[in-house]
């Protein structure tokens, strides 16, 4: 049985377009104000495993607990993947992924 204490932060990943770009990226900067937490570039391509552009928000197991319920009450229709950092990049996004809104398939051939 996997322990709590193998994680030791996590990133949440908000997808957007075109038309919701400046509103993922508002998103975004509010909660780094009010979390503390980091912030990754703005793609507006495909990066990674992800199926949209996204914008990263890496945080504390700490600042987590609180930033997941703030982006499930305020995300307003976008969609937001978190997943635990462990060091394991397939089954944290595979296995232990936390999805608000429409779940997505990931490219997770990149973690092979």
């Amino acid at each position: 049985m996997k322990q709590i204490d193998q994680i030791t932060g996590y990133h949440a990943h908000v997808y957007f377009d075109a038309a919701t770009v400046a509103q993922a990226r508002r998103l975004c900067e509010n909660a780094i104000s009010l979390f503390g937490i980091k912030m990754g570039r703005v793609h507006e391509k495909c990066v990674g495993p992800h199926p949209r552009w996204s914008c990263q928000l890496a945080a504390s197991p700490e600042q987590f607990a609180q930033l997941l319920p703030w982006l499930s009450l305020n995300r307003a229709g976008l969609i937001v993947f978190a997943h635990p950092e462990t060091g394991n990049d397939l089954e944290d996004h595979r296995d232990h992924g936390i999805w608000l809104g429409t779940v997505l398939d990931l490219d997770l051939s990149i973690f092979a």
